[in-house]
């Protein structure tokens, strides 16, 4: 063996005795962040910003709960104008899912105010009757956001109606511009921020990706 393999061999040794040692000393601080945090309890997420990915990491969150067993109960505010892939899916789940699209388009689409907060007010009447029941485990309110961003209801009524939820229960909401009050009282908030998106170049919304 040359000196320049040696050298090599020895300097690999040495990296990799320096990320065993890293990673040892991760794992410890990790492990005691994991025993600290001992509190079994349903949490708030709030999936925010301008970026792709708010309703589907949700519609990710309800299938993960589905492989453990967890009854989901889903309300679309705005959508339900047309029919979505997560919908034609998770209706084929019925003792499983209880899904309600109660929306009548996008608000550039539907240009009835009044009638927007109709529909809103009665898509946040179901949402009370799944946030009243402990049979469901998570909670899906895609695009309550948005009703709350243009004021079709009232933001303390619905904060007041979350945090009066079974103990157990997991709410996710989805939609731009969470208003700083649920921020205050969620318990994990993600902002989607866009790096770039295909509408920009001229790509259209397709099937499987965006619906």
């Amino acid at each position: 063996m040359t000196d320049t393999s040696s050298e090599q061999n020895a300097a690999q040794d040495a990296l990799n005795r320096r990320h065993r040692e890293r990673m040892e000393r991760k794992k410890a601080v990790i492990d005691a962040k994991i025993a600290a945090a001992d509190k079994k309890i349903g949490i708030i997420i709030v999936n925010t910003g301008n970026g792709k990915g708010k309703s589907s990491s949700a519609f990710g969150m309800a299938v993960r709960a589905l492989g453990h067993g967890i009854k989901v109960g889903v309300v679309q505010f705005i959508k339900g104008a047309m029919a979505t892939g997560e919908e034609q899916f998770l209706r084929r789940f019925p003792d499983e899912v209880s899904f309600h699209a109660m929306g009548e388009g996008y608000t550039w689409e539907t240009q009835d105010r009044e009638r927007d907060i109709a529909k809103a007010r009665e898509a946040w009447e179901q949402a009370r009757r799944f946030l009243t029941d402990p049979a469901y485990g998570l909670v899906v309110l895609d695009e309550l956001n948005i009703a709350l961003k243009y004021r079709y209801l009232d933001v303390h009524e619905v904060i007041a109606d979350l945090l009066e939820r079974p103990i157990m229960q997991h709410v996710v909401i989805t939609g731009r511009a969470a208003p700083p009050e649920l921020v205050d009282i969620a318990d994990t908030v993600t902002e989607m921020n866009v790096v770039k998106h295909a509408f920009k170049a001229g790509i259209g919304a397709q099937a499987g990706t965006e619906w």
